[in-house]
């Protein structure tokens, strides 16, 4: 064979050893998490979808169906995931200024490790707020979480058995009512975002060393929507809504693909989609919750002024399901937004419903869970349970067992509690 082809063949080989070293097979490969998993914020499809076919219990109370009970301390509002047989979760200690992360035993609830990330006085923050509201993400060999500490975000990577891999600072960041917005992974990425008055950032970063892949300048405005990732017109699209913009990026290689106006200054839900359009909501300046195109267009479908700013919202054969701030549940047609039934729940929500099959679970603010049908016939309420005195966190429900965050009052002290709720054999 001539020796042009021999060279060739070298050569080919040497960048595929290059290529393979620059993005090692460890960094993108996600095989590790099972369907019984609930690695990241929303979920395995950052939908709110848990998997159909389990069968988590409808009725519970402090005495009746909880499995465990661990202590949390602190006070944050990020929810747990679970990955394999353990638990993260984020916490903040404002008596102390730590903030880190746990970990418990998924089938025992016992503590595995704790692990400090930051320490110092924590800035005086909106009183709903806390400094532990981001959700971790793992992608199966290490665990990622957000923090805001001495006015700038950082993201951490740490290993499942607690160790520092790496630290990077993502911005500084002006504290306007706090910050809640949790990673989002996406192959060889972990994706983050900080908007905020003063430098406001989203940036890729290689999930193995926090390199800086890609990165953008955002709008100096306030907002709380974290990165999230769905398939809209046929591609993956990672979509934040806020800063009074809806914006479309390549997730892997930062690329905007679209940036329309569409959405508030001040967004804190996740966008949901049909696969062809989404939904984003907002609740200030105004209050709005709106349909637009996936395709890059910007035409805004149809749009009202329902409140749902905090809660994210639910898609479910062809209608979309939300639960409002002021406690009201509502279910409108996806395609036309004409709505189609409300029903009262009662209480404030900040919680995001988590769809089970066809039933809709949703915390209120003081502990309380309604569980309804995502049923385009009527408001159809099957089950009511109380667990404490406070919660913000949305529940995660995966393995046919509910993760909750939950506050009490005991004695006039505050204890959270992270509990695993689930049929007693």
């Amino acid at each position: 064979m001539p020796h042009s082809f021999f060279r060739f063949l070298f050569l080919l080989t040497i960048c595929a050893l290059n290529c393979s070293s620059a993005i090692p097979s460890s960094a993108a490969d996600l095989s590790s998490l099972g369907a019984a998993d609930w690695p990241w914020w929303r979920g395995p499809q950052r939908n709110g979808v848990a998997d159909a076919n389990q069968k988590p219990p409808l009725k519970w109370s402090e005495k009746e169906n909880i499995l465990w009970k661990s202590p949390v301390p602190g006070r944050g509002h990020g929810s747990p995931i679970v990955v394999g047989d353990q638990v993260f979760i984020a916490a903040a200690e404002p008596q102390e200024g730590i903030q880190s992360v746990l970990c418990f035993d998924r089938k025992s609830g016992n503590q595995l490790w704790q692990t400090e990330v930051h320490r110092g006085a924590f800035p005086k923050g909106n009183d709903k707020s806390s400094f532990a509201s981001a959700t971790p993400a793992c992608d199966g060999q290490r665990v990622f979480i957000n923090f805001l500490h001495s006015g700038a975000v950082y993201t951490t990577a740490l290993s499942r058995e607690g160790k520092q891999l790496w630290q990077v600072k993502v911005t500084d960041y002006v504290l306007h009512q706090g910050f809640p917005t949790s990673p989002a992974i996406y192959q060889s990425l972990v994706i983050v975002s900080a908007d905020n008055k003063g430098t406001g950032k989203i940036a890729g970063l290689d999930r193995a060393t926090g390199k800086t892949i890609w990165q953008h300048a955002r709008p100096q405005f306030p907002n709380y929507a974290s990165p999230i990732i769905l398939k809209v017109n046929g591609r993956d699209q990672l979509l934040l809504s806020g800063c009074d913009l809806v914006t479309s990026l390549e997730p892997l290689t930062g690329k905007v693909l679209w940036e329309t106006k569409g959405s508030t200054t001040e967004c804190v839900t996740s966008p949901v989609t049909d696969g062809q359009s989404f939904i984003v909501s907002g609740g200030y300046p105004k209050n709005h919750v709106a349909a637009i195109r996936g395709d890059g267009s910007g035409e805004v479908i149809w749009e009202n002024s329902s409140r749902v700013y905090v809660p994210s919202m639910q898609f479910y054969k062809g209608h979309l399901y939300a639960v409002q701030d002021a406690g009201v549940a509502a279910c409108w047609n996806f395609a036309t937004g004409a709505e189609i039934w409300k029903g009262r729940l009662g209480g404030g929500f900040s919680a995001s419903p988590v769809l089970v099959g066809d039933q809709l679970f949703a915390v209120n603010e003081s502990g309380k869970t309604f569980i309804f049908k995502a049923s385009p016939t009527a408001f159809d309420l099957i089950g009511e349970n109380q667990l404490g005195d406070e919660a913000m966190a949305t529940p995660t429900i995966c393995g046919s067992r509910i993760y909750m965050r939950v506050a009490a009052r005991i004695n006039g002290q505050r204890q959270e509690s992270l509990y695993c709720i689930g049929n007693k054999e």
